[in-house]
């Protein structure tokens, strides 16, 4: 039951990630999360994250932020980024996640999605059937309801760790 939650790979952050890899492997686009995954909670676009997205775009990736935040949050930050953005997506429903690959024009066969979430951002790719990579997230101090679930979170992740231990699989 809980390998829903399972992410298919665990970074500490995106700069962890093999991106050049993921094309190489035939991933087209990411869609990522941006609170917590991206940049810290509610904070705008860094130029260190702007110049990430430029990176993907030389790689010849795809970009869209979905988020369950509203569509000024997201937009301004997608528009400083460059990539598509899904406001108010509801994650883990499928619709954001589905709207986001439509306008990437991805598939579930060549897409990623990105988040610091255990039930809302894995469960939503895995729901869907997109590989999922879960960050750490990058602040620590976060409102009550995150971290009632970061609570949560945790026997998950350590069944998750031991299962990667036995398994020794490595997707990413």
């Amino acid at each position: 039951m809980a390998n829903v939650f399972y992410p298919d790979a665990l970074k500490d952050s995106i700069h962890q990630i093999d991106f050049q890899k993921l094309y190489d492997q035939g991933y087209r686009g990411i869609l990522f999360d941006i609170d917590n995954t991206l940049v810290e909670h509610g904070a705008p676009a860094t130029p260190e994250i702007i110049q990430f997205f430029e990176n993907l775009r030389r790689i010849g990736l795809k970009s869209c932020v979905i988020s369950n935040n509203k569509e000024p949050r997201v937009k301004s930050f997608a528009d400083a980024v460059g990539c598509e953005y899904v406001f108010k997506a509801n994650k883990p429903m499928k619709r954001g996640y589905l709207k986001g690959m439509e306008y990437m024009e991805t598939t579930v066969w060549n897409t990623v999605f990105v988040g610091d979430q255990l039930f809302t951002d894995v469960w939503g790719a895995k729901r869907v059937g997109i590989v999922s990579i879960l960050t750490k997230p990058i602040n620590p101090k976060e409102e009550i309801q995150i971290v009632l679930k970061r609570f949560l979170e945790y026997p998950i992740l350590l069944c998750y760790q031991r299962y990667r231990k036995r398994h020794k699989e490595t997707l990413l």
